[in-house]
C-alpha cells in the first residue's frame, strides 16, 4: 500500500475539539500526520501522529533558511501561505513517504483509503475539490518535480515574505495545476499541452466543506448539518449510508468563510463551549451539528 502523511505547522494553543479530530486520524492507521509546534503533545495513544517541538520562532528561522527567504510574519494564520512549500521544507522527514500533504485540522476524517486508493496515489496532484487545491487536505506525488512545483508561483519570495495572510495555497498555488477553474476537461486538456504541471492530476469535488455557496452532491441547496463519526466512518443526517472523505466544519464555527446565501452568522458563533464528548469516550462516536460535538 502505497504511503501518505500530511504535513502540518500549528502554534497557538489547540483548538477545543482537537482530541476528536485526533481520533478520526487513529482510525486512519495507514496515512501519517506530522505536527511542528508549540503547543503540548496531546493526551492519548496516537500511534500514527508525530509531534516534533520547537517554537515558532525557531519554526519561521527554519523556513528561512531552507527557502533563503525572510519569513518573519506575526500571525501563525500566515504559515498557509508556505504550504506549497511543506514538501520542499521538510523534504528530510517525508522521505519515507510516497505521497506527501497539507491540511486543516477544523476536519473530521471518515475512511481516507476508501477514497484515496493506491490508484488514485499515482496522480501527482490530488485536491478535495474540483474546481482549486482544497486547503483542507491536499495530496501530492513525493517527488522533486512535485516538491519544487511551488517554485511555479510568481513572485513566491515576495508573497511568502509578506507579513499579511493572503491564501496561496489555494488561490496562487491553483493556478500551477488548473488553469482556471470553471475551464472544462476539454479546456484542461488543452492547458496540460503546455505545462507538464497541469497534467495527471485529480480534482474531484468530495462535499466536505458544509454551507458553502453551491449545491450538494444530488443536487439540493440544503447541505446536511448533522454528521455522525463512528469507528472511522462519516456519514449524516440526510444521505443515509453514504460516506464522506471528511468533514470540514469551518462554516459551523466562524462566519469569516461564510456565503451570505448561508446566512450572517455561524452557529457555534458566540458558545462558550461546543465539545460535550468526555475525553476517553471519543472512540464511542460522536455527532457534529448546529450545537457542537455530542456524544451519540
Amino acid at each position: 500500500m502505497k504511503s501518505i502523511v500530511i504535513v502540518i505547522p500549528y502554534f497557538g494553543r489547540w483548538p477545543e475539539w482537537f482530541s476528536l479530530f485526533l481520533e478520526s486520524c487513529k482510525w486512519n492507521p495507514t496515512v501519517n500526520w506530522i505536527f511542528y509546534t508549540d503547543c503540548e503533545p496531546p493526551k492519548g495513544v496516537y500511534p500514527n501522529v508525530e509531534f516534533y517541538s520547537l517554537s515558532f520562532k525557531e519554526y519561521k528561522q527554519l523556513v528561512s533558511d531552507k527557502l533563503g527567504i525572510n519569513f518573519n510574519p506575526d500571525n501563525p494564520y500566515k504559515l498557509c501561505d508556505i504550504r506549497p512549500a511543506l514538501g520542499y521544507i521538510h523534504d528530510q522527514d517525508i522521505v519515507s513517504y510516497h505521497s506527501y500533504g497539507f491540511g486543516d485540522i477544523d476536519v473530521i476524517y471518515g475512511n481516507i483509503r476508501d477514497f484515496y486508493t493506491d490508484g488514485i496515489l499515482e496522480y501527482n496532484c490530488i485536491s478535495s475539490h474540483w474546481d482549486r487545491l482544497s486547503g483542507h487536505l491536499c495530496i501530492f506525488k513525493n517527488s522533486e518535480f512535485m516538491r519544487n512545483a511551488f517554485r511555479k508561483i510568481d513572485n513566491w519570495q515576495e508573497l511568502m515574505e509578506k507579513k499579511e495572510h493572503i491564501g496561496i495555497d489555494e488561490s496562487k498555488y491553483s493556478k500551477v495545476f488548473l488553469r482556471h477553474k470553471k475551464y472544462p476537461n476539454w479546456a484542461r486538456r488543452l492547458y496540460s499541452l503546455a505545462s507538464s504541471y497541469q497534467r495527471n492530476n485529480y480534482f474531484k469535488e468530495q462535499y466536505s466543506t458544509v454551507l458553502f455557496p453551491k449545491h450538494w452532491w444530488n443536487g439540493s441547496w440544503d447541505h446536511p448539518t448533522r454528521w455522525y463519526w463512528k469507528e472511522g466512518k462519516l456519514t449524516n443526517s440526510e444521505d443515509g449510508d453514504k460516506e464522506f472523505l471528511y468533514l470540514h466544519f469551518m462554516n459551523f464555527k466562524s462566519s469569516t468563510w461564510l456565503h451570505k446565501s448561508r446566512g450572517e452568522k455561524a452557529f457555534w458563533d458566540g458558545q462558550t463551549k461546543i465539545n460535550f464528548v468526555p475525553h476517553g469516550l471519543e472512540s464511542n462516536g460522536f455527532i457534529i451539528d448546529e450545537t457542537g460535538f455530542h456524544q451519540p
